[in-house]
């Protein structure tokens, strides 16, 4: 089933994913599997998480093409019946430690898909080695490629980290096009964003043991690799102390046992409370960045066909018009 989109000033739409029996066995296998691992991020766990991202499978009908947007480099994953003049900028989570744009490019491949929009997954300089505002200066230098090569409809995606950095460089943008420098982005769609690197959301304790992924005091290592003594409250690492005025669309999808819960949930309310539309998600029994367990969960299924949907709905229109 896929939710109607209503772009209505000041609207927050909170729907409840009720947990899916069938994913009951194979949540509970990603659970044990998680475990020797929970709360571990360093730079050390790279090649392990890139594993990880590489067993999401890649989209039927979707062309991946190594290039380079704004010379940031990245991957392109382009469905064949994608519309023309539209983009996605996707950036890869992995705690601004880890992760890259080519494990990363299946899960955008899968999103691509169903919006039927090429995606652009942005390679950004990671910490410890480059640290903030590295991150943000890549995003930003993509997504002003993209407006240089002609897009003139762009999405903002993206997971965990990467979804925080989408929601702030969606913000920066919008500003820029207030000055007539990039097209307005039409929307921002994320998945488990980490918004708030001042960690100060209840949730970091309460689902602390239900979590199997992530824990407060790991997530604080990491923020300190990449802001080193900057900071974590600049929008530009941290969107939910941002400028919320005249933002379009916000999707947002969080699975209901994870400590980033309350980063989804207190940016959607700022989000409205400036005025805006946003959707949170929030998924019962899911862990963070379950989509990408496409194939295995069948929450992830709906979740992905929901973010399509949501991008389809807000760009067909944009190019018909």
């Amino acid at each position: 089933m896929r939710t109607q989109f209503k772009a209505e000033p000041s609207t927050l739409t909170t729907i409840f994913h009720p947990f899916q029996m069938v994913d009951r066995e194979p949540i509970a296998f990603l659970r044990r599997a998680a475990a020797p691992t929970k709360g571990h991020l360093g730079p050390e766990m790279r090649d392990d998480f890139n594993k990880m991202m590489e067993m999401t499978p890649d989209a039927p009908g979707v062309l991946y093409e190594e290039a380079s947007v704004g010379k940031i480099p990245g991957w392109w994953c382009r469905p064949a019946d994608a519309l023309e003049g539209a983009a996605i900028l996707y950036l890869h989570g992995g705690a601004y430690v880890l992760g890259s744009a080519r494990t990363a490019r299946h899960l955008a491949g899968q999103i691509a898909a169903r919006a039927k929009v090429a995606a652009f997954v942005a390679e950004y300089r990671l910490a410890p080695e480059c640290i903030f505002p590295a991150g943000i200066e890549d995003a930003v230098a993509a997504y002003r490629g993209l407006a240089d090569e002609g897009f003139a409809a762009i999405f903002l995606s993206g997971d965990s980290s990467g979804g925080g950095l989408a929601l702030a460089t969606f913000a920066l943008m919008v500003g820029e096009a207030k000055r007539d420098i990039v097209p307005r982005p039409l929307g921002a769609a994320v998945m488990s964003p980490w918004t708030d690197l001042a960690l100060t959301g209840k949730t970091y304790k309460s689902l602390a043991q239900a979590d199997p992924l992530l824990t407060r005091d790991s997530l604080a290592a990491a923020a300190q690799m990449y802001l080193g003594n900057h900071d974590s409250r600049d929008p530009k690492a941290s969107p939910l102390y941002g400028d919320f005025a005249g933002l379009p669309p916000v999707l947002l999808h969080v699975g209901g046992d994870e400590i980033l819960l309350d980063d989804s949930r207190h940016y959607a309310e700022r989000v409205v409370a400036a005025g805006g539309v946003a959707q949170l998600h929030i998924w019962e029994g899911m862990t963070h960045v379950f989509p990408s367990s496409v194939g295995t969960l069948a929450a992830s299924e709906i979740a992905l066909k929901e973010l399509g949907s949501f991008m389809y709905q807000l760009h067909r229109p944009a190019l018909t018009s």
